[in-house]
Formats: C-alpha cells, sequence, structure tokens
C-alpha cells in the first residue's frame, strides 16, 4: 500500500537512508569506520575478508566495521561494505524493532505498520552501462562480478527482496530468485499474461527497507506488507518515487537505481569458460552456478550525487545480521499455538548465517510447560525450512549471547535425553552435512531441538547466583581500536 503524500528532500533518519546511517556511525563510532584503497573491484571482497569479515565468512568472532573503499580507475564512485556486521549498531538504527522478540512486542510492531508514502527521487540520470558500476567479483572461481545487495522492487512493493545478480554486459543481468518467493509468483504470472514483469533495482537502500525485505510474506497479515513494515520499523514511512523508463516504483532514498524488465529471456550463470562459480554462499561455503535464470534487461540508470555502491562479500556477519534480524520476526509472526505466549526472545545465530540455528528463551507458567519446547519445535521447523537446529532456554538467559547459550546448554540438558532430532524433512539447501556424498560417509539428514530448559518442578536447583540475563543494549558500544587497518 502506498500513501499519496508528495514528499520530496534527503532525510537525515539512519533507519531512512544508508548515507544517514553510515554519517551516524561515523559520529557515534568512529573507530568502526575506514577508508581504504584505491583497489580493484576484484580485490576490495579479499580485503574485507581478510581485515573485517566475521563468522561464517572468517573464523573471527567479532562485530564487522564499515569500510569505504576508493576503487582502482573510478574516481567518482566508492564501494561500500560491513553496514549491517553489527547487529547492535543495526537495531539502533530501527527504532521499532522490538528489544525483544516476543508475541506482544511483534503485535505492537504490526499495529505500527506505516504505508510508503510517494515522493521525488533526487539523481541524475546516466546512460545505462553497468560495467561503469564498481561491481565485486568476490572470489577467482566466480563467474564474474555479482551484484550483492540490489533489491528489486515489482507491483509497487508487493514484491521486496534481495537477489544476487551476474552482470552479463554493459544491460543486463541474471536473477537467481530461491524458489517460493513473492517475485517469483509475480515473474509466473506475468509470463502466463505474455506481459513483462517491470522492477526497480535499488542499491545503498534505507536500513529499514533491507531488514525488512527478508521477513517472510507468507506470514504477514492481509493489508501489510513488507515497506509498510519496514516504516514501523524505522518509525516513519518509507519514500517511493516514480521510475523513468519503467511504469514501477523506487526506493527514493537508494543511491543507485536500475529500472527494467523481465520478459522471459534466461541466461546461464557463466561468462565465457568461466564455469562452476557463483560467489560464496550465506554459510561460508562457495556457490554454484545456475542455469537458464531469468534475466533483467536495464533500461534506465540514475544515481545520487555522491553516490556509495552498497555491497556484501556474500558470506559473513551482515548477511547473518539481516537475515536473523528478519528471521526472528518471521518466526513469531508464524506462531499460531498458545505455547507461543511462553516465548519471549528469539535470536538467529550468525553461526548459523542467520537461518539455521535459533536460540529462543521461554518462560513457563507451569509444569504443563514442559512439553512447550517439543510441540513449539514442530511447529518452527514446518514453517521454517531453513531452519536446522533450534535451541531452548529459559527467559533468565540472553540468547542473544553465545556463552550465555552455551552456558544453559552445559548445565542444563542431558544430550541423551534432552537432544531430539527429526528426520521426515528435506534435506536443507547449501548445508555440505547434508548432501548426498557426506551422508554416505556419515549419518542421516534431519533437523534438532535442545531442550535446555529447566523442569519446572526443580527450578531452584538452577537459580543464577546474579540476576540475568543482562539489559540489551540499544545503542553500539564504543570499541578500542584493534591491529587492523584504518585509513
Amino acid at each position: 500500500m502506498i500513501r499519496n503524500e508528495p514528499r520530496s528532500g534527503a532525510t537525515t533518519t539512519p533507519a531512512l537512508s544508508m548515507r544517514s546511517a553510515v554519517a551516524a556511525l561515523r559520529r557515534a563510532n568512529p573507530e568502526r569506520y575506514h577508508e581504504r584503497g584505491p583497489l580493484g573491484s576484484g580485490d576490495i571482497a579479499a580485503d574485507y575478508a581478510r581485515w573485517y569479515a566475521g563468522v561464517p565468512a572468517t573464523s573471527r568472532a567479532a562485530a564487522e566495521d564499515v569500510v569505504r573503499y576508493r576503487v582502482t580507475g573510478r574516481d567518482e564512485t566508492r564501494v561500500l561494505l560491513g553496514l549491517y556486521g553489527d547487529a547492535a549498531r543495526v537495531r539502533a538504527w530501527l527504532p521499532g524493532y522490538p528489544d525483544r522478540v516476543g508475541r506482544a512486542a511483534v503485535r505492537r510492531l504490526l499495529g505500527a505498520a506505516r504505508p510508503a508514502v510517494l515522493g521525488v527521487r533526487q539523481a541524475e540520470r546516466r546512460p545505462v552501462d553497468l560495467t561503469a558500476l564498481p561491481v565485486l567479483q568476490a572470489t577467482d572461481r566466480d563467474a564474474g562480478a555479482f551484484l550483492t545487495t540490489g533489491m528489486v522492487l515489482a507491483d509497487d512493493g508487493a514484491a521486496l527482496s534481495v537477489h544476487r545478480m551476474l552482470v552479463l554486459d554493459r544491460e543486463r543481468l541474471t536473477l537467481w530468485m530461491v524458489p517460493g518467493r513473492t517475485l517469483g509468483h509475480r515473474y509466473a504470472e506475468a509470463q502466463r499474461a505474455g506481459r513483462r514483469l517491470p522492477v526497480s533495482i535499488n542499491v545503498g537502500v534505507p536500513p529499514a527497507a533491507m531488514v525488512a525485505s527478508a521477513l517472510n510474506a507468507r506470514f504477514l497479515p492481509s493489508g501489510v506488507d513488507k515497506l509498510a513494515v519496514a516504516g514501523a520499523l524505522a518509525g516513519a514511512p518509507l519514500t517511493l518515487a516514480d521510475a523513468v523508463t519503467q511504469p514501477v516504483r523506487a526506493l527514493a532514498e537508494s543511491e543507485i537505481v536500475l529500472e527494467g524488465y523481465l520478459d522471459g529471456a534466461t541466461a546461464d550463470e557463466t561468462l565465457g569458460d568461466r564455469l562452476g562459480g557463483s560467489l560464496p554462499e550465506f554459510l561460508g561455503y562457495h556457490g554454484s552456478a545456475q542455469a537458464a535464470l531469468p534475466v533483467i534487461t536495464v533500461t534506465g540508470m540514475t544515481v545520487r550525487d555522491q553516490a556509495v555502491y552498497q555491497a556484501m562479500i556474500g558470506p559473513g556477519r551482515e548477511q547473518s545480521v539481516v537475515l536473523g534480524l528478519a528471521g526472528a520476526l518471521s518466526v513469531q509472526l508464524a506462531g499460531r499455538s498458545r505455547d507461543w505466549n511462553l516465548v519471549r526472545d528469539l535470536h538467529f545465530s550468525p553461526a548459523g548465517g542467520g537461518m539455521l540455528t535459533l536460540a529462543v528463551s521461554l518462560r513457563k507458567t507451569g509444569p504443563g510447560s514442559d512439553a512447550a519446547p517439543a510441540r513449539l519445535a514442530r511447529e518452527l521447523f514446518d514453517a521454517h525450512p531453513f531452519a536446522k537446529l533450534v535451541i531452548f532456554t529459559d527467559d533468565d538467559v540472553d540468547v542473544s549471547t553465545p556463552e550465555d547459550v552455551l552456558w544453559a546448554l552445559s548445565t542444563r540438558s542431558n544430550l541423551s535425553s534432552d537432544c531430539v532430532t527429526f528426520d521426515d524433512y528435506p534435506r536443507l539447501p547449501m548445508d555440505p552435512s547434508q548432501t548426498s556424498a557426506w551422508l554416505a560417509e556419515r549419518g542421516h539428514p534431519g533437523r534438532s531441538y535442545v531442550d535446555a530448559t529447566v523442569p519446572y518442578r526443580v527450578r531452584h536447583l538452577a537459580e543464577r547466583a546474579f540476576a540475568g540475563p543482562s539489559v540489551r543494549r540499544r545503542r553500539p558500544v564504543r570499541h578500542t581500536p584493534d591491529s587492523r587497518p584504518g585509513s
């Protein structure tokens, strides 16, 4: 839904503008912002991974810094990496994101949904040339340069999602869509009707839009779309603007907007003799190229003054944070049974790429609550096909703190009785431990949960000596500079 309230002018709210979020970071935590380069567009991802990226891209268990790179031979546009690499930082930009993802908090979020408004985009129209953008090639194995934060908008925001897109030439991109996405349905409908599907591709989008785009739209109530939830997260509506060359809208505050259409054309994720790899996947492993992907033909390009090209390196904390923040909301939105009233918080761990490993804190109300984890686990695995491991804790555990979850796992569960595996689910895509070759060596696929809660009748045996959990901070804390390179 879009309200017809024309707006113009740039925003200074971090949730509503990528450049405002960067400015806010530089004011609050200047030591977490760096400028580097010049480097070639094929070297930037590796440099970021070496010095800044966290689990699962590397073994570094730390929040990621923000780095703006100068690109060799390109004097104007800069490349930005790491913006979403710190969950506390992102939450601080989103005033509507609940402190704890409980049922009542998510209902309040939906009640604050703010439909997008129509405004004016202040940007320069440029000749279409995708090769003029500093699109990154993450590894030598990749088929070519991929857009990694291109947010595709269709049907005025009914479809809003981020996809990887391989630059084929000056005017064409491949589009990889995970099956079941709204964009895929809209594309199929257009194909059946014999028409093109106009789209905008938005790069450098408002943080509220980035997080909302990763929501599972199946669980949103009727009349509420992702853009409206983004408005609730931001505490103010997002602004859309009419595209120049296509009958579609774009996010007005995007740094770069590509306009184009899907018309049934397809291409493989390969360039010349470069075969095999797409780009590293969110779980930290090499990706596989896809065949016969839909092709977007780009017909227009608008660029803001001093535009910054935003990217992600594939795996790393950025994707995990975005997927995890949105995933927690989606899990709570999908809950239907009364057991969900016991859920006090949800957190997807970066260790599982923000999708595979989930910690859930419960507040039990009586002995009957001891059976809730088994029922909730089934609901979770039925609704969320990427969830692989769920750890249930009591509400004195901070599920966003890995050591606290491991403490509960270590002292409040006996895996021989408290770990249950369901083997009646399909294998997880992109998880190497569930491939046929792996399973031929060891084990069988499944989804598991661990009940690391205290049995209600013996809760007196597991009282923490000090009160917990600690209050979660909404503002990023200052860190002492380390040995990583700065400017």
